[in-house]
Protein backbone atom coordinates (compact mmCIF):
# COMPACT_ATOMS: atom_id res chain seq x y z
CA UNK A 1 0.00 0.00 0.00
CA UNK A 2 2.88 2.33 0.86
CA UNK A 3 4.48 1.69 -2.51
CA UNK A 4 1.24 2.59 -4.29
CA UNK A 5 1.05 5.82 -2.28
CA UNK A 6 4.69 6.65 -3.09
CA UNK A 7 4.06 5.95 -6.78
CA UNK A 8 0.99 8.25 -6.69
CA UNK A 9 3.06 11.06 -5.17
CA UNK A 10 5.80 10.50 -7.73
CA UNK A 11 3.26 10.67 -10.58
CA UNK A 12 1.81 13.91 -9.21
CA UNK A 13 5.30 15.37 -8.93
CA UNK A 14 6.10 14.35 -12.51
CA UNK A 15 2.83 15.84 -13.75
CA UNK A 16 3.53 19.09 -11.89
CA UNK A 17 6.96 19.23 -13.54
CA UNK A 18 5.43 18.80 -16.99
CA UNK A 19 2.74 21.40 -16.37
CA UNK A 20 5.41 23.99 -15.46
CA UNK A 21 7.82 23.05 -18.22
CA UNK A 22 7.47 26.42 -19.95
CA UNK A 23 8.41 28.47 -16.87
CA UNK A 24 11.17 26.00 -16.06
CA UNK A 25 12.65 26.49 -19.54
CA UNK A 26 12.75 30.28 -18.96
CA UNK A 27 14.46 29.78 -15.62
CA UNK A 28 17.08 27.44 -17.09
CA UNK A 29 17.92 30.08 -19.71
CA UNK A 30 18.58 32.62 -16.96
CA UNK A 31 15.27 34.49 -17.13
CA UNK A 32 14.09 34.87 -13.53
CA UNK A 33 10.36 34.57 -14.14
CA UNK A 34 9.53 34.33 -10.42
CA UNK A 35 11.38 37.58 -9.66
CA UNK A 36 9.70 39.27 -12.63
CA UNK A 37 6.22 38.15 -11.55
CA UNK A 38 6.79 39.53 -8.04
CA UNK A 39 8.01 42.84 -9.49
CA UNK A 40 4.97 43.05 -11.76
CA UNK A 41 2.58 42.45 -8.86
CA UNK A 42 4.29 45.19 -6.84
CA UNK A 43 3.84 47.64 -9.74
CA UNK A 44 0.18 46.73 -10.18
CA UNK A 45 -0.56 47.26 -6.48
CA UNK A 46 0.43 50.94 -6.64
CA UNK A 47 -2.33 53.50 -6.19
CA UNK A 48 -3.03 56.03 -8.96
CA UNK A 49 -0.91 58.72 -7.28
CA UNK A 50 1.89 56.25 -6.59
CA UNK A 51 1.74 55.13 -10.20
CA UNK A 52 2.20 58.68 -11.49
CA UNK A 53 5.36 58.96 -9.41
CA UNK A 54 6.49 55.52 -10.58
CA UNK A 55 6.22 56.48 -14.26
CA UNK A 56 8.06 59.79 -13.80
CA UNK A 57 10.83 58.09 -11.84
CA UNK A 58 11.28 55.22 -14.30
CA UNK A 59 11.42 57.61 -17.28
CA UNK A 60 14.11 59.69 -15.61
CA UNK A 61 16.04 56.63 -14.44
CA UNK A 62 16.19 54.90 -17.83
CA UNK A 63 17.42 58.08 -19.57
CA UNK A 64 20.01 58.62 -16.82
CA UNK A 65 21.17 55.03 -17.08
CA UNK A 66 21.78 55.08 -20.83
CA UNK A 67 23.39 58.53 -20.78
CA UNK A 68 25.83 57.15 -18.23
CA UNK A 69 26.42 53.61 -19.51
CA UNK A 70 25.65 53.58 -23.25
CA UNK A 71 28.07 55.27 -25.67
CA UNK A 72 25.60 55.13 -28.55
CA UNK A 73 22.94 56.93 -26.52
CA UNK A 74 25.44 59.50 -25.17
CA UNK A 75 26.08 60.53 -28.75
CA UNK A 76 22.50 60.20 -29.94
CA UNK A 77 20.93 62.11 -27.03
CA UNK A 78 23.77 64.47 -26.17
CA UNK A 79 21.39 67.36 -25.41
CA UNK A 80 18.89 65.30 -23.38
CA UNK A 81 18.04 66.42 -19.87
CA UNK A 82 16.50 63.56 -17.83
CA UNK A 83 14.48 66.13 -15.87
CA UNK A 84 12.95 67.63 -19.04
CA UNK A 85 11.23 64.93 -21.11
CA UNK A 86 10.78 67.28 -24.09
CA UNK A 87 14.57 67.41 -24.55
CA UNK A 88 14.76 63.62 -24.98
CA UNK A 89 15.05 62.93 -28.74
CA UNK A 90 12.77 60.63 -30.75
CA UNK A 91 14.50 57.54 -32.11
CA UNK A 92 13.44 55.40 -35.06
CA UNK A 93 14.20 51.92 -36.32
CA UNK A 94 16.71 53.36 -38.77
CA UNK A 95 18.74 54.71 -35.84
CA UNK A 96 19.07 51.15 -34.52
CA UNK A 97 19.97 49.46 -37.80
CA UNK A 98 23.62 48.99 -37.00
CA UNK A 99 25.80 46.23 -35.51
CA UNK A 100 24.34 45.20 -32.15
CA UNK A 101 27.65 45.50 -30.30
CA UNK A 102 27.67 49.25 -31.00
CA UNK A 103 24.32 49.63 -29.22
CA UNK A 104 25.09 47.71 -26.02
CA UNK A 105 25.53 49.36 -22.65
CA UNK A 106 28.57 48.79 -20.43
CA UNK A 107 28.74 45.42 -18.65
CA UNK A 108 26.66 43.75 -21.35
CA UNK A 109 27.89 41.51 -24.14
CA UNK A 110 26.23 39.17 -26.60
CA UNK A 111 26.90 36.36 -24.11
CA UNK A 112 24.78 37.63 -21.20
CA UNK A 113 21.69 39.10 -22.87
CA UNK A 114 18.60 38.06 -24.82
CA UNK A 115 18.99 38.61 -28.59
CA UNK A 116 16.34 38.41 -31.30
CA UNK A 117 15.37 40.11 -34.55
CA UNK A 118 12.24 41.83 -35.80
CA UNK A 119 10.20 40.28 -38.60
CA UNK A 120 10.79 43.14 -41.02
CA UNK A 121 7.08 43.79 -41.52
CA UNK A 122 7.76 47.53 -41.18
CA UNK A 123 10.40 47.49 -43.90
CA UNK A 124 13.15 48.05 -41.32
CA UNK A 125 14.27 44.70 -39.85
CA UNK A 126 17.02 44.74 -37.25
CA UNK A 127 18.58 42.72 -34.45
CA UNK A 128 17.79 43.87 -30.91
CA UNK A 129 18.59 42.89 -27.35
CA UNK A 130 17.13 42.92 -23.84
CA UNK A 131 18.68 42.27 -20.47
CA UNK A 132 17.48 39.01 -18.99
CA UNK A 133 15.28 40.58 -16.31
CA UNK A 134 13.52 42.74 -18.91
CA UNK A 135 12.84 39.67 -21.04
CA UNK A 136 11.44 37.89 -18.00
CA UNK A 137 9.20 40.91 -17.38
CA UNK A 138 7.96 40.63 -20.97
CA UNK A 139 6.85 37.06 -20.36
CA UNK A 140 5.31 38.05 -17.02
CA UNK A 141 3.19 40.69 -18.75
CA UNK A 142 2.09 38.22 -21.43
CA UNK A 143 1.17 35.58 -18.84
CA UNK A 144 -0.71 38.17 -16.80
CA UNK A 145 -2.79 39.33 -19.77
CA UNK A 146 -3.53 35.81 -20.99
CA UNK A 147 -4.68 34.91 -17.47
CA UNK A 148 -7.55 37.41 -17.88
CA UNK A 149 -9.10 34.68 -20.04
CA UNK A 150 -7.77 31.72 -18.00
CA UNK A 151 -5.12 30.96 -20.62
CA UNK A 152 -2.01 29.36 -19.13
CA UNK A 153 1.20 28.74 -21.07
CA UNK A 154 2.07 25.82 -18.80
CA UNK A 155 -1.17 23.87 -18.87
CA UNK A 156 -3.51 24.92 -21.72
CA UNK A 157 -2.97 23.61 -25.25
CA UNK A 158 -2.46 26.25 -27.94
CA UNK A 159 -3.32 26.05 -31.63
CA UNK A 160 -0.56 28.25 -33.05
CA UNK A 161 -0.84 30.14 -36.35
CA UNK A 162 2.62 31.59 -36.94
CA UNK A 163 5.32 31.12 -39.54
CA UNK A 164 8.35 28.91 -38.93
CA UNK A 165 11.98 29.13 -40.16
CA UNK A 166 12.72 26.75 -43.01
CA UNK A 167 16.38 26.17 -42.17
CA UNK A 168 17.07 23.00 -40.16
CA UNK A 169 18.30 24.70 -36.96
CA UNK A 170 15.55 27.32 -36.88
CA UNK A 171 12.86 24.78 -37.69
CA UNK A 172 13.78 22.34 -34.94
CA UNK A 173 14.36 25.16 -32.43
CA UNK A 174 10.77 26.32 -32.95
CA UNK A 175 9.50 22.76 -32.76
CA UNK A 176 11.23 22.33 -29.40
CA UNK A 177 9.68 25.60 -28.19
CA UNK A 178 6.29 24.32 -29.33
CA UNK A 179 6.72 21.14 -27.30
CA UNK A 180 7.82 23.02 -24.18
CA UNK A 181 5.01 25.56 -24.56
CA UNK A 182 2.28 22.94 -25.13
CA UNK A 183 1.37 24.25 -28.57
CA UNK A 184 0.66 22.75 -32.00
CA UNK A 185 1.78 24.78 -35.01
CA UNK A 186 -0.29 25.17 -38.19
CA UNK A 187 1.37 25.99 -41.51
CA UNK A 188 0.25 29.54 -42.40
CA UNK A 189 2.03 29.47 -45.76
CA UNK A 190 -0.51 27.02 -47.21
CA UNK A 191 -4.10 28.27 -47.11
CA UNK A 192 -5.50 25.97 -49.78
CA UNK A 193 -8.85 24.27 -49.16
CA UNK A 194 -7.02 20.97 -48.71
CA UNK A 195 -4.76 22.48 -46.03
CA UNK A 196 -7.70 24.11 -44.23
CA UNK A 197 -9.56 20.79 -44.27
CA UNK A 198 -6.55 19.21 -42.54
CA UNK A 199 -6.69 22.02 -39.96
CA UNK A 200 -10.29 21.07 -39.33
CA UNK A 201 -9.31 17.44 -38.80
CA UNK A 202 -6.68 18.52 -36.26
CA UNK A 203 -9.31 20.44 -34.29
CA UNK A 204 -11.50 17.35 -34.23
CA UNK A 205 -8.67 15.24 -32.84
CA UNK A 206 -6.82 17.55 -30.44
CA UNK A 207 -8.14 19.19 -27.23
CA UNK A 208 -7.10 22.78 -28.05
CA UNK A 209 -7.89 25.32 -25.34
CA UNK A 210 -7.15 28.45 -27.40
CA UNK A 211 -5.95 29.74 -30.76
CA UNK A 212 -3.10 32.23 -31.11
CA UNK A 213 -1.43 33.79 -34.12
CA UNK A 214 -1.49 36.06 -37.13
CA UNK A 215 -4.85 37.54 -38.03
CA UNK A 216 -4.97 36.84 -41.77
CA UNK A 217 -4.64 33.00 -41.77
CA UNK A 218 -7.11 32.73 -38.90
CA UNK A 219 -9.59 34.88 -40.84
CA UNK A 220 -9.18 32.54 -43.81
CA UNK A 221 -9.92 29.57 -41.58
CA UNK A 222 -13.11 31.31 -40.37
CA UNK A 223 -14.19 31.91 -43.98
CA UNK A 224 -13.59 28.24 -44.77
CA UNK A 225 -15.73 27.23 -41.77
CA UNK A 226 -18.48 29.58 -42.95
CA UNK A 227 -18.38 27.94 -46.37
CA UNK A 228 -18.65 24.50 -44.70
CA UNK A 229 -21.33 25.77 -42.30
CA UNK A 230 -19.30 24.59 -39.28
CA UNK A 231 -18.92 26.13 -35.81
CA UNK A 232 -15.44 25.23 -34.58
CA UNK A 233 -16.37 24.88 -30.92
CA UNK A 234 -18.98 22.27 -31.87
CA UNK A 235 -16.22 19.96 -33.06
CA UNK A 236 -13.60 21.11 -30.52
CA UNK A 237 -15.58 21.70 -27.29
CA UNK A 238 -12.44 22.38 -25.23
CA UNK A 239 -11.82 25.62 -27.20
CA UNK A 240 -12.26 28.78 -25.09
CA UNK A 241 -10.66 31.77 -26.87
CA UNK A 242 -8.75 33.09 -29.89
CA UNK A 243 -5.92 35.64 -29.61
CA UNK A 244 -4.89 37.44 -32.81
CA UNK A 245 -1.79 39.57 -33.24
CA UNK A 246 0.73 41.20 -35.62
CA UNK A 247 -1.79 42.18 -38.33
CA UNK A 248 -4.78 44.52 -38.41
CA UNK A 249 -8.03 43.09 -37.07
CA UNK A 250 -11.06 44.62 -38.77
CA UNK A 251 -14.43 44.71 -37.03
CA UNK A 252 -16.24 42.55 -39.60
CA UNK A 253 -13.44 39.95 -39.51
CA UNK A 254 -13.71 39.78 -35.74
CA UNK A 255 -17.46 39.27 -35.97
CA UNK A 256 -16.96 36.52 -38.53
CA UNK A 257 -14.39 34.72 -36.38
CA UNK A 258 -16.47 34.90 -33.23
CA UNK A 259 -19.46 33.52 -35.10
CA UNK A 260 -17.63 30.64 -36.80
CA UNK A 261 -15.37 29.76 -33.87
CA UNK A 262 -18.04 30.16 -31.19
CA UNK A 263 -15.52 31.78 -28.81
CA UNK A 264 -14.30 35.31 -27.90
CA UNK A 265 -11.67 36.82 -30.22
CA UNK A 266 -9.04 38.84 -28.32
CA UNK A 267 -6.96 41.55 -29.98
CA UNK A 268 -3.27 41.73 -29.05
CA UNK A 269 -0.77 44.41 -30.12
CA UNK A 270 2.92 44.02 -29.48
CA UNK A 271 6.44 44.50 -30.82
CA UNK A 272 9.16 41.94 -30.25
CA UNK A 273 11.81 44.60 -29.60
CA UNK A 274 9.65 46.19 -26.90
CA UNK A 275 7.00 44.14 -25.17
CA UNK A 276 3.32 43.35 -25.31
CA UNK A 277 1.94 46.85 -25.96
CA UNK A 278 -1.83 46.40 -25.62
CA UNK A 279 -4.21 43.54 -24.90
CA UNK A 280 -8.00 43.45 -25.04
CA UNK A 281 -9.67 42.80 -21.69
CA UNK A 282 -12.94 41.01 -20.95
CA UNK A 283 -14.83 44.31 -21.37
CA UNK A 284 -13.51 44.81 -24.91
CA UNK A 285 -11.07 47.56 -23.90
CA UNK A 286 -7.60 47.53 -25.46
CA UNK A 287 -5.49 48.02 -22.32
CA UNK A 288 -2.02 49.49 -22.86
CA UNK A 289 0.90 48.00 -20.95
CA UNK A 290 1.73 50.83 -18.55
CA UNK A 291 3.75 48.63 -16.18
CA UNK A 292 6.87 48.31 -18.34
CA UNK A 293 6.22 50.80 -21.16
CA UNK A 294 5.42 54.49 -21.49
CA UNK A 295 3.31 55.18 -24.58
CA UNK A 296 2.88 58.63 -26.14
CA UNK A 297 0.95 59.89 -29.18
CA UNK A 298 2.86 62.60 -31.08
CA UNK A 299 2.12 64.84 -34.04
CA UNK A 300 4.46 65.40 -37.02
CA UNK A 301 6.42 68.00 -35.02
CA UNK A 302 6.91 65.63 -32.05
CA UNK A 303 4.41 67.45 -29.87
CA UNK A 304 2.40 65.30 -27.45
CA UNK A 305 -1.23 65.09 -28.53
CA UNK A 306 -4.14 65.01 -26.08
CA UNK A 307 -6.00 61.73 -25.63
CA UNK A 308 -8.55 61.21 -28.39
CA UNK A 309 -6.36 62.61 -31.19
CA UNK A 310 -4.63 60.53 -33.85
CA UNK A 311 -0.85 60.49 -34.09
CA UNK A 312 2.39 58.52 -34.12
CA UNK A 313 2.86 55.98 -31.36
CA UNK A 314 6.15 56.61 -29.56
CA UNK A 315 7.13 54.13 -26.86
CA UNK A 316 9.71 53.97 -24.08
CA UNK A 317 10.89 50.70 -22.57
CA UNK A 318 11.23 51.55 -18.89
CA UNK A 319 13.47 48.62 -17.96
CA UNK A 320 15.70 47.55 -20.85
CA UNK A 321 19.30 48.35 -19.90
CA UNK A 322 21.18 46.55 -22.67
CA UNK A 323 20.19 49.06 -25.34
CA UNK A 324 17.92 52.12 -25.33
CA UNK A 325 14.37 52.10 -26.61
CA UNK A 326 13.58 55.60 -25.38
CA UNK A 327 10.91 57.66 -27.16
CA UNK A 328 11.06 55.04 -29.90
CA UNK A 329 8.84 55.73 -32.91
CA UNK A 330 7.50 52.26 -33.60
CA UNK A 331 6.07 53.33 -36.97
CA UNK A 332 2.39 52.94 -36.08
CA UNK A 333 -0.44 55.46 -35.97
CA UNK A 334 -3.01 55.25 -33.19
CA UNK A 335 -5.34 56.98 -30.75
CA UNK A 336 -5.46 56.79 -26.96
CA UNK A 337 -8.94 56.94 -25.47
CA UNK A 338 -10.04 60.04 -23.58
CA UNK A 339 -10.92 57.67 -20.72
CA UNK A 340 -7.22 56.78 -20.34
CA UNK A 341 -5.35 57.34 -17.07
CA UNK A 342 -1.59 56.96 -16.46
CA UNK A 343 -2.21 53.61 -14.77
CA UNK A 344 -4.83 52.43 -17.27
CA UNK A 345 -4.18 53.81 -20.75
CA UNK A 346 -6.65 52.52 -23.34
CA UNK A 347 -5.75 52.17 -27.02
CA UNK A 348 -8.92 53.29 -28.77
CA UNK A 349 -7.73 52.71 -32.31
CA UNK A 350 -4.71 51.37 -34.20
CA UNK A 351 -4.86 52.89 -37.67
CA UNK A 352 -1.81 51.46 -39.41
CA UNK A 353 1.85 52.06 -40.09
CA UNK A 354 3.42 55.40 -41.00
CA UNK A 355 5.36 53.69 -43.80
CA UNK A 356 2.08 52.43 -45.28
CA UNK A 357 1.03 55.87 -46.50
CA UNK A 358 0.01 56.33 -50.13
CA UNK A 359 1.17 59.49 -51.93
CA UNK A 360 -1.19 60.66 -54.70
CA UNK A 361 -0.68 62.81 -57.85
CA UNK A 362 -2.31 65.84 -56.19
CA UNK A 363 0.12 65.71 -53.28
CA UNK A 364 -2.48 64.27 -50.95
CA UNK A 365 -1.52 61.41 -48.66
CA UNK A 366 -3.73 58.62 -47.35
CA UNK A 367 -3.24 55.68 -45.01
CA UNK A 368 -2.95 52.55 -47.13
CA UNK A 369 -5.09 50.48 -44.79
CA UNK A 370 -7.92 52.96 -45.12
CA UNK A 371 -8.59 52.28 -48.78
CA UNK A 372 -7.68 48.65 -48.24
CA UNK A 373 -10.72 48.66 -45.96
CA UNK A 374 -12.85 50.47 -48.57
CA UNK A 375 -11.98 47.78 -51.11
CA UNK A 376 -12.51 45.03 -48.54
CA UNK A 377 -16.08 46.13 -47.90
CA UNK A 378 -16.92 45.57 -51.58
CA UNK A 379 -14.66 42.76 -52.63
CA UNK A 380 -15.52 40.19 -49.96
CA UNK A 381 -19.29 40.45 -49.64
CA UNK A 382 -20.04 37.31 -51.66
CA UNK A 383 -17.31 35.08 -50.20
CA UNK A 384 -15.58 34.59 -53.57
CA UNK A 385 -12.37 36.46 -52.74
CA UNK A 386 -10.36 34.71 -50.03
CA UNK A 387 -7.51 37.18 -49.60
CA UNK A 388 -6.14 40.27 -51.30
CA UNK A 389 -3.39 42.86 -51.02
CA UNK A 390 -2.96 46.31 -52.57
CA UNK A 391 0.34 47.51 -54.07
CA UNK A 392 0.96 51.07 -55.24
CA UNK A 393 2.93 50.84 -58.49
CA UNK A 394 2.96 54.55 -59.44
CA UNK A 395 1.54 57.77 -58.00
CA UNK A 396 -1.70 57.17 -59.88
CA UNK A 397 -1.64 53.36 -60.21
CA UNK A 398 -2.66 50.69 -57.71
CA UNK A 399 -2.80 46.95 -58.26
CA UNK A 400 -5.01 44.55 -56.33
CA UNK A 401 -3.69 41.00 -56.14
CA UNK A 402 -6.36 38.57 -55.02
CA UNK A 403 -7.06 34.87 -54.47
CA UNK A 404 -10.51 33.62 -55.50
CA UNK A 405 -12.38 30.77 -57.12
CA UNK A 406 -13.47 32.93 -60.07
CA UNK A 407 -12.44 36.30 -61.48
CA UNK A 408 -13.86 39.45 -59.90
CA UNK A 409 -16.73 40.74 -62.02
CA UNK A 410 -16.34 43.87 -64.12
CA UNK A 411 -19.15 45.44 -62.10
CA UNK A 412 -17.20 45.01 -58.85
CA UNK A 413 -14.03 46.33 -60.43
CA UNK A 414 -15.93 49.48 -61.42
CA UNK A 415 -17.43 49.82 -57.92
CA UNK A 416 -13.96 49.56 -56.32
CA UNK A 417 -12.48 52.14 -58.70
CA UNK A 418 -15.36 54.54 -58.03
CA UNK A 419 -15.09 54.15 -54.26
CA UNK A 420 -11.34 54.70 -54.32
CA UNK A 421 -11.78 57.85 -56.38
CA UNK A 422 -14.56 59.07 -54.07
CA UNK A 423 -12.31 58.70 -51.07
CA UNK A 424 -8.97 59.63 -52.66
CA UNK A 425 -9.15 61.56 -55.93
CA UNK A 426 -10.13 61.19 -59.60
CA UNK A 427 -7.89 59.85 -62.33
CA UNK A 428 -6.55 56.77 -60.53
CA UNK A 429 -5.75 53.56 -62.38
CA UNK A 430 -6.82 50.41 -60.54
CA UNK A 431 -5.50 47.08 -61.85
CA UNK A 432 -6.52 43.58 -60.80
CA UNK A 433 -4.62 40.30 -60.91
CA UNK A 434 -5.95 36.97 -59.75
CA UNK A 435 -3.41 34.61 -58.16
CA UNK A 436 -3.46 31.12 -56.67
CA UNK A 437 -1.72 32.29 -53.48
CA UNK A 438 -0.40 35.56 -52.07
CA UNK A 439 3.23 36.09 -51.23
CA UNK A 440 3.82 36.37 -47.50
CA UNK A 441 6.76 37.72 -45.53
CA UNK A 442 9.30 35.21 -44.24
CA UNK A 443 7.60 35.44 -40.85
CA UNK A 444 4.30 34.33 -42.36
CA UNK A 445 2.62 37.73 -42.06
CA UNK A 446 0.61 39.21 -44.92
CA UNK A 447 1.47 42.82 -45.79
CA UNK A 448 -1.93 44.19 -46.76
CA UNK A 449 -0.68 47.39 -48.39
CA UNK A 450 2.73 48.34 -49.76
CA UNK A 451 4.11 51.04 -51.99
CA UNK A 452 6.78 50.53 -54.64
CA UNK A 453 7.28 54.29 -54.82
CA UNK A 454 8.92 54.53 -51.41
CA UNK A 455 9.84 50.90 -50.60
CA UNK A 456 12.37 51.88 -47.94
CA UNK A 457 10.42 54.72 -46.40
Amino acid sequence: MLRIHEYFLFTLHKLSFLLNLFELSLKLKGFSIRKAKLALKAIQKKSDSEFNTYIKTKKKDIVNYHLKHNSFYKSFAKDANPLDWNTVPIMSKKDLQQPLVTLLSNRFSTKNIYIDKTSGASGHPFIFSKDKFTHALTWSIIMDRFSWFNLNFNSTKQARFYGIPLDRKGYYTEKLKDFISNRYRFNVFDLSDEALENWLIDFKRKPFFYMNGYTSPIVQFAKYLRHKNIILKAICPTLKACVVTSEMLFKDDKQLMEKQFGIPVINEYGASELDLIAFENTNGEWIVNSETLFVEVLDENNNVLPNGEEGRLVITSLYNKTQPFIRYDIGDIGVLSQKSTPKKPILEKLIGRTNDMASLPSGKKAAGLTFYYITKSIIEDDGNVKEFVIVQLKLDTFKIYYVSDIDISQNKMTMIKNEMENYLENGLTILFERQTALKRLKSGKLKQFSSLIYPNK
